[in-house]
Formats: structure tokens, C-alpha cells, sequence
């Protein structure tokens, strides 16, 4: 009881904070007005769009498997039965919460700022957050892995690493695997944003849009960032269906 109390409070004063209001919703005639403005699609624009939204995805991809190569070694480093020593242990763990709790925006901003406009510090930002992101998922499921074939390689004079490396990857490829296209998922939309700040892409030219108002070609525009992720969970599916 008491905490159902707590809760009720909780959500009593957030609503109160963030200005929570059901009866906004009472007049729907300006949202008709707006979402009228949508359609018909302009496709004038297209090929270029498809080109933006090929940049995302070449963004997404790029910052999530570069994030998840550098993050398998940390994630090694950073797990209590791999690490070399305990102060490296808890040094890396540090620095991975550390890039963790920077959000994408925050690096993009410090990036495009120091590197220009474009896509390329967008694929810097999004590939940094996914270090500490990935770092620290791969490692927990370092951890948890059967200790077994590694104390198997060990008794049969397998240097420490070499152990480490192939006793536990296979154990746990299908999970990284898993958790690496939730990631991607995750870097479109973040791409998005990004794009929102000068990083390029679809997101970009989304934002271009609405500040003009061709909200005909909005429309387009977001239906092409459903159809690619739509693809690229669709694929993960795939591929996590064929690994395990």
C-alpha cells in the first residue's frame, strides 16, 4: 500500500511538472487541418531523399559496427573474469559509464562544432555512445558465460587470452549479435536526431521540411525512415533466427 501511495504521488506531481492535460485533445479540427497538409505525398524529390536516407542508414551502420569492434576488446577488459588485473577492471568500467552516459546529441554537438557539419562527426557521436553501450552489455554477457571451456583451454596449456577469446565468443555470439542490430535500430533514430543539428541524412532534410512547411514532402519522409527500420528489423530477425 504505501508504495502504491508513493506512485500515486509520483505520478500526481510529474503530471503536475510536465503539464499533463487529456482535455488539450478536445478540439481535433487544427490536427485534421495539419495532417490534411500531408497528403498527397510530393515525390518530386525522391531520389533525393532515398540518397539522404541512404546516408542514415550508412550512419547508423557505420557508428554501430565500429562501436561494437571496439567495444568487444573493452568488453573483455571490462568483465570481472577476463580483466587483467582488478584496478583495470573497475578503471574501464568507469570510462565505459562514462561514454555511456554521454547521449548522442551531446558528442554531436561537441563534434560538429569542432569538425564542421556533415555526416561524419554524426557517425563519431553515435559510434562513441555504442562503445559504452555495447562495452558493457558484451561484458555482463561475459560474465555469465560458462566458465568450463575456458578452465578446459587453460588445462591444456592455452595462453589466457586465446581462452578467453574462443571459449566465450561462440558461447555468446548469438546474444552480441542480438543485442549489436537493437543497437542499429537505435543509431537510425539517433541519426534522426542528429540530423536535426547538421549531421545530415533524411533527418536533416525532415527538418528542412517542417521549418518550410512542405509538409506533403514531410510525409514522404517519414514513411521512408518506417520502411528503413521496418528493414533492419526485419533483417536482425533473420539473422538472429539463422545464428541461433
Amino acid at each position: 500500500m504505501p508504495i502504491l501511495l508513493l506512485l500515486g504521488i509520483a505520478i500526481y506531481y510529474s503530471m503536475k511538472l510536465t503539464q499533463f492535460d487529456l482535455s488539450k485533445f478536445k478540439d481535433f479540427r487544427n490536427m485534421i487541418d495539419f495532417l490534411s497538409q500531408w497528403f498527397p505525398m510530393d515525390v518530386s524529390s525522391l531520389r533525393y531523399m532515398l540518397l539522404d536516407s541512404a546516408e542514415t542508414l550508412a550512419m547508423a551502420f557505420l557508428g554501430s559496427i565500429f562501436g561494437l569492434v571496439i567495444g568487444i576488446p573493452l568488453s573483455f577488459i571490462a568483465a570481472r573474469n577476463t580483466s587483467p588485473s582488478p584496478f583495470i577492471y573497475h578503471f574501464s568500467r568507469m570510462v565505459l559509464s562514462f561514454v555511456r552516459s554521454v547521449p548522442e546529441i551531446v558528442f554531436g554537438l561537441i563534434l560538429l562544432t569542432a569538425l564542421g557539419l556533415g555526416p561524419f562527426p554524426a557517425v563519431l557521436a553515435i559510434m562513441l555512445h555504442n562503445i559504452g553501450v555495447l562495452g558493457k552489455l558484451i561484458s555482463e554477457l561475459i560474465e555469465a558465460s560458462d566458465p568450463g571451456p575456458q578452465e578446459a583451454m587453460n588445462a591444456v596449456g592455452a595462453k589466457s587470452w586465446f581462452a578467453s577469446l574462443f571459449s566465450i565468443i561462440p558461447q555468446i555470439w548469438p546474444n552480441v549479435l542480438s543485442q549489436y542490430f537493437y543497437r542499429f535500430e537505435v543509431a537510425i533514430r539517433t541519426s534522426l536526431i542528429l540530423g536535426f543539428i547538421g549531421g545530415g541524412g533524411i533527418g536533416q532534410r525532415l527538418f528542412n521540411d517542417f521549418k518550410s512547411f512542405q509538409y506533403s514532402s514531410v510525409s514522404l519522409d517519414v514513411l521512408l525512415i518506417m520502411v528503413i527500420v521496418i528493414i533492419v528489423d526485419t533483417l536482425g530477425s533473420y539473422v538472429r533466427n539463422k545464428v541461433m
